[in-house]
């Protein structure tokens, strides 16, 4: 068979490309990549119970192995599991548990088809690497058409290693969200774009970016309804009504075909699209948690396995010693550790977010210092309470205690 062939083949059995086998074929998403380069208005990615079912949601995170062993499980008691999706809680190309995970299930399981959800704005850089790893599916979730818009949308972009607010953030992840599906479907990836519906903010522009994305090559468009989430900058926005999206979904099937049959699956779904089993699974020994809620440190705890790549913040307000702790730290400076070598990134100040968290309990401050980290592996502080540690816990980093400068704290984890 011909390569055109062998996708065509595999499409058949693709429960989210195609609205027939979402009825026949299971899918099952792998949660092992807790950090994310951008930060949606939309997006709070705290773990929460099992039964709440929307994306970024998770009950553990896995490592790469225990992601493969969880599989190899799974396709014991799911024998019609097709697909083996990764879409976060984060987003996979900003983790290179991603790519172990890939390799892994390359090697592991040759008959399932590995599929990745993607922000998109590290994609054209990683196009080649994931075509090598058999990736022939690509969602990419893009919700703007002009950078202005996006502004809007986007809180912030972290972008070798710098962040980006406004709309030269927004303007950057744009570019990068065309180049790759552009790149995607010139390699004969089908792409998947999904565009969250937010009445107010980007829903006339949404039919230009259907034709923008169908003319990059995207195969088919998922336009799905705005969730308002707790502690997000959306929470009292309301989303479209049913009417409105389907009107919205009519109009843009003139240009591009239509996926109609999504349920908004979460991190960690398992089953069919209309039968989500996760949290049959959750708990089962392959992970941390136990199917609700963030998790305490504990023998579950994820094995976090650094490598030789890995993404470090010190707390150290003079710059020299780590002398600070998480709660009180004036600063975090951010280095990149890669092949032994050493280099700074960027300097984080907590303080700068204290107007937007004015009248805004402790533990959102916290979690907003740590949406600041959210591209870190470890963070290392000179104390740190139970609160942080929790959270910092909950999104699959690790934390290490130490007395010393800051040189010392860094070269101690290589």
């Amino acid at each position: 068979m011909t390569p055109e062939e062998i996708l065509k083949d595999v499409l058949a059995t693709h429960p989210c490309y195609n609205e027939e086998a979402h009825r026949k074929y299971a899918r099952m998403h792998l949660p092992v990549a807790p950090k994310c380069n951008i930060q949606c208005n939309y997006c709070n990615r705290k773990y929460d119970c099992s039964n709440e079912s929307r994306p970024g949601v998770t009950s553990e995170v896995l490592t790469p192995e225990q992601a493969a062993e969880k599989v190899a499980f799974v396709k014991e008691k799911i024998p019609n599991l097709k697909v083996i999706g990764i879409a976060g809680p984060g987003d996979p190309l900003a983790n290179e548990e991603t790519f172990d995970t890939l390799a892994l299930l390359k090697e592991r399981f040759p008959d399932l088809t590995p599929c990745i959800s993607t922000n998109g704005l590290a994609l054209p850089e990683n196009v080649d690497r994931l075509f090598d790893l058999g990736v022939r599916f690509v969602t990419v979730t893009i919700n703007a058409e002009r950078p202005e818009v996006g502004a809007e949308v986007y809180h912030s972009v972290l972008w070798n290693g710098k962040r980006y607010t406004g709309k030269e953030g927004a303007e950057i992840l744009l570019n990068n969200q065309l180049k790759g599906i552009e790149l995607c479907a010139s390699k004969g990836m089908l792409v998947k774009t999904n565009i969250v519906m937010i009445p107010g903010i980007n829903t006339d522009t949404i039919p230009d970016l259907v034709k923008k994305v169908k003319s990059l090559g995207a195969y088919i468009v998922n336009i799905l309804p705005l969730i308002p989430v707790p502690g997000t900058a959306f929470e009292n926005r309301s989303g479209p009504t049913p009417a409105e999206r389907k009107a919205l979904m009519d109009r843009c099937s003139l240009d591009a075909r239509m996926m109609r049959h999504c349920k908004q699956c979460r991190a960690d779904a398992i089953g069919l699209l209309n039968e989500d089993r996760s949290a049959e699974f959750a708990g089962c020994g392959f992970g941390r948690g136990d199917g609700c809620g963030p998790v305490e440190q504990g023998p579950n705890m994820v094995a976090f396995n650094l490598g030789k790549r890995f993404t470090v913040a010190v707390a150290s307000d003079g710059g020299e010693m780590v002398d600070a702790g998480f709660g009180n730290a004036g600063r975090f400076l951010v280095y990149r550790v890669e092949e032994g070598q050493i280099r700074m990134l960027r300097k984080v100040n907590p303080k700068d977010l204290d107007s937007e968290t004015v009248g805004k309990s402790h533990r959102d401050h916290i979690e907003a210092v740590v949406n600041l980290l959210d591209d870190c592996d470890i963070i290392v502080v000179k104390e740190i309470g139970d609160l942080p540690m929790s959270i910092i816990s909950s999104r699959g980093k690790t934390t290490k205690v130490f007395k010393g400068t800051v040189r010392e704290a860094v070269s101690s984890l290589m």
